[in-house]
């Protein structure tokens, strides 16, 4: 089969290697149709984390078709179509109970990769895997990449606004504006916010925040950015602040721009060694988050918002590409020439 591999720094390319096979009774293997690129897997790209040549991809968001399962998989069978999510939850220990199946306390191995090939092994597959009803054929390709943004950045938006406790009414402050940032404001949007602040210095995704629910947006960054968004909320600051970048900038300006009380809900994996929390004890602002509860909200919210069109998150996906351009689907969002990058495997 087809699979991407890091060649070097800032290259990608495709290699043959064996089919995946069953090696755990709970093991599952699909043929993926549609796998994308995430801001995340630059950072392998760029050579922030360092991997070495050769190296399977970092891809962990795939829509597919079950080919083979494992002896004790019964919640889906071979020809099902399914949602891969990047967690791989039980959901019968305490934290997926709770709804925090992307720190799942029974599965070490919790996280997908290599999903950017023709096929792959998903492990733990019996509760994690999320059946989308029919059959590949009966979607849109529109329909397709909002299922497919439920692997990863929709659900991974609706985390950061559930720890921040977004509710009806609030202002809400969303510090990012790649996939996961916009579909954060989407889940804003679903749980009731009434000011929805966005951070884009692009018009693009300025104006797909827009349409996703920002009713505002904040360009400017640093202090100007605090002072701007305190300003835009009566000096106040904001209710909720959902940070979808990780990057030390991001989440000092999130720490600042809260009211006392409210919650940073944190997404964007942290690339900061330490973190003053000192302003933020005497403000009583929270910090929560982490991987998100992927499983839990596609099932329980998300799955059945974009069957009845009530969300579109897959318009994050602004450049389709096959599997063969799996090159030049990262290089367009380095360069940012690309939201979020689309492939089709089939």
């Amino acid at each position: 089969m087809k699979s991407a591999v890091f060649a070097e720094k800032g290259a990608m390319k495709l290699t043959d290697m064996a089919k995946p096979e069953i090696q755990a009774a709970d093991d599952v293997i699909i043929r993926v149709v549609r796998t994308c690129v995430c801001g995340s897997d630059l950072w392998n790209y760029r050579d922030v984390d360092h991997v070495a040549s050769g190296s399977i991809n970092s891809g962990h968001e795939a829509i597919g078709i079950v080919e083979e399962t494992g002896s004790e998989i019964t919640t889906v069978k071979p020809g099902d179509f399914v949602i891969a999510p990047f967690t791989h939850g039980c959901g019968q220990c305490p934290a997926c109970l709770a709804g925090f199946d992307g720190s799942c306390q029974d599965h070490e191995d919790n996280f997908s990769i290599g999903d950017q090939a023709e096929y792959i092994r998903f492990q733990h597959g019996q509760w994690a895997l999320v059946k989308i009803p029919g059959k590949l054929e009966d979607y849109s390709e529109g329909m397709l990449k909002s299922f497919l943004t439920l692997a990863d950045v929709m659900a991974t938006g609706y985390h950061a606004a559930r720890v921040a406790n977004v509710k009806a009414g609030d202002t809400v402050v969303v510090m990012g504006d790649g996939a996961v940032g916009l579909c954060a404001i989407i889940a804003a949007k679903m749980r009731g916010a009434k000011k929805i602040i966005s951070t884009s210095r692009h018009a693009d995704r300025a104006a797909l925040a827009k349409e996703f629910g920002a009713t505002d947006n904040i360009a400017v960054r640093g202090d100007e950015a605090v002072k701007a968004i305190m300003d835009m909320t009566g000096g106040f600051g904001a209710d909720a602040v959902l940070e979808c970048v990780g990057t030390e900038q991001s989440t000092e300006t999130a720490m600042a721009i809260g009211r006392p009380g409210s919650t940073v809900g944190r997404v964007g994996l942290p690339h900061v060694a330490a973190q003053d929390m000192t302003s933020p004890f005497y403000r009583n602002i929270s910090v929560a988050g982490g991987p998100a509860a992927v499983t839990t909200y596609d099932k329980e919210v998300l799955l059945d918002a974009v069957l009845k069109g009530e969300i579109n998150p897959g318009k994050v996906f602004t450049r389709s590409f096959s599997l063969d351009e799996i090159d030049a689907a990262y290089a367009g969002m380095d360069e940012r020439e690309v939201i979020k990058s689309y492939v089709v495997v089939e």
